[in-house]
């Protein structure tokens, strides 16, 4: 049995080169805060404990902390006086750690569990610390990770690097592990003789070398890497994250026509033989069943789509909608909180929220519920086996039963009984002639006559 293991996520950096009102950290990529995704990958790997460490001032911080990740525990660094110093804020969240301790940044959301899973491996294997590194293509701004043989013996930061250790492109990515028990004693022997002044956790160690411990690198791609300090990065690291995504869709059995423009959140869910044509957008909370069909141009968000669907082009699937299997949801059509039965037809220019559809039934083109009366929502219900003439307007609350019919261009206000048809329209006039003599009028005045 591996040991417990404290993850410790770094959040308190301003990311004033954001230039944004929002943390840095709570910035999204695939849909998600940034330091969601490393907290998840942390527990993915099998930490059994977190523990969040925060700027002075990140209510905003805290409040997102509370509701997604309320099992972490929260510390605050009054000062940034770097990195040790950061961990260090987390004091008894290190001196309660039963087992191993890793430190994570917040705004490094692309490190994969497998590659925690493999520090944790080499701690169990008998090393002391174990530093993920990379090699970079361009090390410059890195720490650099000097070794002898197998073994890690110091990190060298940029601004205290001679010329050859710049050479080194082997480089740290700043997330380090420790052997249970270790870290709090070498927090406390970390000192700030460096050219920024700062304690710096890197600075661990060659303490661990000196006290004859075992310090080791673990390598990885330099993308899982790639941290946020501003919105070209956080563009990046988006690129990266979607990129991964569209291959899992494939490698699960979707096909995506033109991946480079399907755009994934970190939670969509693609079955089997589901193809996803160009330009749609999954937002959170979106799963689609084996064999369904989402044509171009479409934006599905919180939204469930059955089994051979087929969804789009250009529709809008919002929070609460459920397609049912086979069920067709056409070209500018919106459906919110409401859910479409198996094999009904929803195909052009309708808006149908608050809502439940049955099984086999036809909505007619320009179909709107009125779902809202300026202070409350409604639902409307209509049955299975239903035919909605186009341009109707169903006003809510209201139902039509099974088999039941409306008229085109109807508005309906009150509830349809099964198998009956409704008529909420004005009986049509026609009056011959009255056409051209209004033309003949209209003219006249245009003239000014």
């Amino acid at each position: 049995m591996p040991l417990p293991c404290l993850a410790v996520v770094l959040a308190a950096g301003e990311g004033t080169r954001m230039r944004s009102a929002l943390p840095k950290v709570m910035h999204a990529v695939g849909g998600r805060a940034m330091l969601d995704h490393v907290a998840a990958a942390a527990t993915a790997a099998g930490a059994d404990e977190l523990a969040v460490v925060v700027g002075a001032g990140a209510e905003r911080v805290r409040a997102h902390l509370a509701k997604a990740l309320p099992e972490a525990s929260v510390h605050v660094q009054a000062e940034r006086l770097g990195t040790a110093h950061a961990v260090l804020a987390a004091r008894p969240a290190l001196e309660a750690a039963r087992g191993d301790v890793i430190v994570l940044y917040g705004d490094t959301p692309l490190v994969r569990p497998e590659t925690i899973g493999r520090v944790r491996e080499r701690l169990a294997g008998g090393a002391d610390v174990v530093v993920l590194g990379f090699e970079a293509a361009d090390p410059t701004g890195y720490g650099r990770l000097v070794t002898e043989g197998e073994r890690l013996a110091r990190i060298v930061e940029e601004k205290d690097a001679d010329a050859a250790t710049k050479a080194i492109r082997l480089s740290n990515s700043g997330i380090m592990a420790f052997r249970a028990g270790l870290l709090p004693g070498l927090l406390e022997a970390i000192g700030n003789s460096n050219a920024k002044g700062e304690y710096y956790l890197t600075d661990a160690v060659e303490i661990a070398s000196a006290r004859g411990l075992t310090a080791v690198v673990v390598t990885g791609p330099e993308a899982e890497f790639m941290g946020v300090n501003d919105r070209a990065q956080l563009a990046a690291v988006e690129a990266v994250f979607q990129a991964r995504m569209r291959a899992a869709a494939m490698a699960g059995g979707a096909t995506l026509s033109a991946p480079e423009t399907v755009f994934f959140s970190h939670d969509t869910v693609l079955g089997r033989d589901v193809t996803v044509e160009p330009n749609v957008v999954f937002a959170p909370g979106v799963s689609v069943a084996d064999g369904a069909t989402i044509r171009a141009f479409s934006h599905l968000e919180g939204a469930n789509v059955g089994a051979g669907a087929i969804v789009g082009p250009y529709a809008r699937l919002r929070p609460g909608a459920e397609i049912g299997a086979e069920a067709h949801i056409g070209n500018f059509v919106e459906i919110k909180a409401a859910d479409v039965g198996d094999g009904a037809k929803i195909n052009h220019l309708s808006y149908v929220g608050d809502a439940s559809v049955g099984p086999k039934t036809n909505v007619g083109a320009g179909t709107i519920t009125c779902n809202y009366d300026g202070y409350f929502k409604h639902k409307t219900t209509i049955g299975a086996g239903v035919f909605i003439g186009s341009h109707t307007t169903l006003v809510a609350p209201v139902s039509v039963g099974d088999g039941g019919y409306t008229a085109a261009g109807s508005v309906i206000t009150e509830d349809v009984p099964g198998d009956a048809m409704a008529f909420g329209r004005a009986r049509q006039v026609v009056v011959d002639g009255r056409g051209k003599a209004t033309r003949e009028r209209l003219e006249r005045k245009k003239r000014g006559e």
